[in-house]
């Protein structure tokens, strides 16, 4: 196919060049009536473009012009049969993979590490979650990826799943053998779906792991917008044709979308597929030459310590995406949060997450020597000013998955009170409490909360991490499951 055509975005621009009359929404039309401020700061040409699904544009509800093109492209790029863009981000693919193959009651095998969007799809679903426990790295404090003997286990006591659920990478950029993974599901005529969000480069080079598509999953939801170069809240949906119905999977992302749907997101997907498509291995190579030479250079100084390759070996550390630079900074005496934070005031710097003893610092394509330069200087000056410093002590205390009691449907919509956190011990959960980022959730609707999720939650919220979920913010009470009072 011919990469170098952008059918969605030059229908655009040629659409805006021929300067309609226009009597439809947006009511700004073409920046007449945007705030003055706004209009010169965002510029003309992004007004012009900011359009409908008028009949020359297509519509992505049900494409058969541009955006169809666009979306042939895309699937040609990526490896798939078929493409569909999202406006509604990852999170809406997402939420369109599990709705596509779960109905009410059905079983998905899904790792414990899973983003809340997961989560919510599966209240929306009405399915049951089968949980499997990512490996732990009990050096860094993180979890890593779901191994192929623990979705045997999963799969034999539940060979009635709907689905596996697979992260690849996760977001600290570590994979499990996909591929394997993959043909173990594919045994029991069982799709395989992938949270792919942080891969979108993964397909362009032999230096990263193997992609979703690549390794003949079924359905895999890519954000383009985080590391591909489109804009926020843009991603795709790539899926192969054989266990999975492309007709319903159009059907289940339309009801998820908003009917005015943004152009310039999804034109900036078409362009995206473009640049990847063309240049895709050597803006890659690049962002992997950047990131090896600051890997090289940060674990040279005294008390951090960058992860690679060294950590592979094992079936839920197979592989690894060099790009992610996830920096240990436990030696130094300071937590990520406090890195985190030091790094904002000090050198104008923000990484994409910190958690209790690492940080997360991206390369991507859109980084040159100097601003890695920068990452650089500001992590040596932390190094020296903090050393000599008693490192903190490495407490893996996550607590064991909970046990689920009932399905997170029947608690989100269940009668409930709300009861003191702390005292909520033995009672059953209606709301989530994770840690954004990554989003990851300790507690689900439907768990039973025990006296040590509500110890590892406070100890969180207590050094400053980004608790969050329940409807009182402050996470001193939560709603829980209505208990009627036993007559006497």
């Amino acid at each position: 196919m011919d990469h170098t055509r952008t059918p969605l975005f030059s229908a655009l621009r040629t659409h805006a060049a021929n300067n309609p009359v226009q009597f439809h929404i947006p009511g700004h039309k073409k920046g007449v009536g945007s705030d003055a401020e706004f209009r010169e700061f965002i510029g003309d040409n992004a007004l012009s473009i900011d359009l409908i699904n008028i009949a020359p544009l297509d519509d992505l509800h049900q494409p058969t012009g541009v955006i169809q093109e666009a979306q042939k492209l895309a699937a040609d790029a990526f490896g798939a049969d078929y493409t569909f863009f999202s406006v509604q981000g990852t999170s809406g693919a997402i939420m369109t993979m599990i709705l596509t193959v779960c109905n009410p009651g059905d079983k998905i095998i899904v790792p414990r590490n899973v983003h809340k969007s997961i989560m919510s799809a599966i209240i929306f679903a009405g399915a049951r979650p089968v949980f499997i426990s990512p490996a732990r790295d009990a050096n860094l404090g993180i979890d890593h990826g779901i191994t192929t003997r623990s979705v045997k286990r999963a799969l034999d006591r539940h060979h009635d799943a709907k689905a596996v659920l697979v992260i690849n990478p996760t977001y600290y950029g570590i994979c499990a053998d996909l591929k394997e993974i993959v043909e173990l599901v594919h045994s029991y005529d069982i799709p395989v779906l992938v949270d792919e969000a942080h891969g979108v480069l993964i397909h362009f080079h032999e230096k990263l792991p193997m992609s979703a598509m690549q390794a003949g999953a079924d359905m895999a939801a890519t954000s383009v917008h985080k590391l591909g170069g489109s804009m926020t809240q843009s991603s795709v949906l790539n899926v192969k044709s054989g266990r999975i119905n492309p007709q319903r999977v159009q059907t289940i992302i339309s009801m998820l979308t908003t009917t005015s749907t943004s152009y310039i997101l999804l034109s900036s997907l078409d362009t995206s597929r473009r640049n990847l498509a063309i240049n895709g291995h050597d803006i890659a190579e690049k962002a992997i030459s950047l990131a090896q030479f600051a890997r090289t250079e940060i674990n040279k100084m005294p008390g951090l310590y960058c992860i690679g390759e060294e950590i592979l070996g094992d079936e839920a550390t197979y592989d690894y995406d060099p790009t992610k630079l996830a920096i240990h900074v436990r030696h130094l005496g300071i937590t990520g949060y406090e890195t985190e934070n030091w790094l904002r005031e000090h050198y104008n710097i923000e990484v994409e997450l910190s958690d209790m003893y690492n940080i997360l610092a991206l390369v991507t394509p859109g980084d040159t020597s100097d601003s890695v330069g920068t990452l650089l200087s500001a992590l040596r000056d932390l190094a020296e000013q903090h050393q000599g410093n008693e490192a903190n002590e490495l407490v893996v205390k996550i607590p064991e998955i909970p046990h689920l009691s009932l399905t997170p449907r029947e608690a989100f919509y269940g009668q409930t009170e709300v009861v003191p956190f702390k005292e909520s011990a033995g009672r059953i959960i209606a709301e989530f409490i994770y840690v954004y980022p990554p989003g990851i959730p300790i507690l689900l609707p439907g768990e039973v909360i025990s006296q040590t999720n509500i110890d590892y939650i406070t100890d969180h919220v207590e050094v400053g991490l980004p608790v969050k979920g329940p409807e009182d913010r402050s996470i001193q009470f939560v709603k829980v499951i209505f208990e009627e009072e036993a007559i006497s």
